[in-house]
């Protein structure tokens, strides 16, 4: 027994010692801080956005912190999921990467994750709005939120004006009244010019992101995490939220039979269709904006938030983050925390926002609302964005398309449509 107790009590002050070591070197960052004043070296950064772009942030930012530095290295959007997994698995990956909401689920045992002992939950609550809760799961923070790009509604203001339509809409109710009255046919009965592209998935763009908001504001999740485990919450049999009145509404508007059809497959895009100035309402990103007056810069149109469900207790739009996360295998890992800690706390996050057309997702940074005819309401709808944990973009596409298109088909019912593409959601979240 003696010699027992002596060897468990060697392990514990060996253990003991060993985490003295990592935390006194600043290894393992302690409390609420960016752990500067023990940061130190060179660590490398990786992602898609153009050296270009990224070229003066970076250096000013290493030139304000003058203990350490980040050096960019710019990847192919095409093969960044290769060269990072590649990277990392030889053990030559970079200390951080840009991460996107979209991908957190598939790098999470890739990403060293913050414990709230070392970012706390409230600190994090209060100082990023919820989109950056991408970023979190119910063991710690995953990636330090740096910007959102929101899901908005562009109008075009000229056809708006033609019709005596003083505003656009604020609720989605309204569109069933707005469809039949600016939705034009010709004399054969076949859409020459739609209110608003919603029903199908193919040609609507942004269709799982279009129908993922209105699913989330009437108050049902996607994804549900607890203790690193995933599961879908996309079920009709949560009574809660009446998911299937959600849906029909979407596939309505493609419906032949329906008052408020008003969008085929004989349309390109909804993009192209509104700059053709074809389609009055469209829903598209914040980052969209000028690739639309480039594509029509005579166009007259505005911008608006999303609509909402009317009555409802709260506000919610979808919207795509971006976050700067640690990798695993850094070697490096105090200065990576102090880095990224800083480059989501400084200015840093205001300008790459400003540089890629997006939104900062700091609530501080928030408050300095551009006085430009776009970017208040971007600001504004920044507040209310959310995302969800999605684990392969291009199989939820499909098993979106697949739901809708079933519904439209009549091959099932809408409570059957969205019962099948849970289990098949559910299916993709089993690691």
């Amino acid at each position: 027994m003696k010699g027992n107790f002596q060897i468990i009590m060697l392990v514990v002050f060996i253990a003991a010692a060993v985490l003295g070591v990592f935390v006194f070197s600043g290894a393992i960052p302690l409390g609420n801080n960016s752990g500067t004043n023990t940061a130190s070296g060179t660590v490398v950064l990786w992602g898609t956005i153009k050296s270009q772009v990224m070229a003066s942030l970076i250096e000013d930012f290493n030139r304000v912190n003058t203990s350490f530095s980040v050096k960019y290295v710019q990847k192919s959007a095409d093969t960044f999921d290769n060269d990072l997994l590649e990277a990392l698995a030889e053990g030559k990956g970079p200390d951080m990467f840009f991460i996107t909401d979209d991908l957190v689920f598939k790098y999470t045992n890739k990403i060293y994750t913050i414990p709230y002992e070392s970012f706390p939950l409230n600190t994090f609550k209060n100082t990023f709005v919820g989109a950056g809760e991408a970023f979190i799961n119910s063991k710690g923070m995953l990636a330090f939120p740096l910007t959102v790009d929101p899901l908005v509604m562009y109008y075009n203001r000229s056809t708006l004006d033609a019709h005596s339509i003083a505003y656009p809409p604020l609720y989605w109710d309204e569109f069933r009244t707005l469809a039949p009255i600016l939705t034009k046919k010709d004399e054969k009965g076949l859409i020459t010019k739609s209110a608003v592209a919603m029903g199908q998935f193919s040609n609507v763009l942004h269709s799982k992101d279009l129908l993922s908001a209105l699913f989330m504001q009437a108050g049902n999740s996607i994804v549900g995490e607890k203790n690193g485990i995933y599961v879908s919450l996309l079920k009709e049999d949560n009574t809660k939220n009446n998911l299937s009145a959600v849906l029909k509404y979407y596939t309505d508007f493609a419906d032949p039979l329906k008052e408020s059809y008003s969008w085929n497959k004989s349309f390109s895009n909804s993009r192209d269709a509104f700059s053709k100035e074809d389609l009055a309402f469209y829903f598209g990103y914040a980052s969209e904006v000028q690739s639309l007056v480039n594509k029509n810069p005579n166009q007259n149109f505005l911008v608006a938030p999303l609509p909402q469900i009317k009555n409802s207790n709260f506000k919610l739009t979808n919207g795509h983050v971006l976050g700067v996360a640690i990798s695993s295998m850094t070697k490096n890992l105090n200065t990576a925390f102090a880095a990224s800690n800083l480059m989501s706390s400084g200015d840093f996050a205001s300008k790459l926002a400003s540089a890629t057309g997006v939104v900062p997702v700091r609530r501080d940074l928030l408050k300095i609302i551009p006085t430009d005819a776009y970017f208040p309401v971007f600001y504004s709808s920044a507040f209310f964005a959310k995302s969800w944990p999605d684990p392969k973009v291009e199989d939820t596409d499909a098993i979106f398309k697949g739901m809708i298109e079933k519904v439209l088909s009549n091959s099932m019912s809408v409570e059957e449509a969205i019962n099948d593409a849970s289990a098949k959601l559910g299916l993709l979240l089993v690691k």
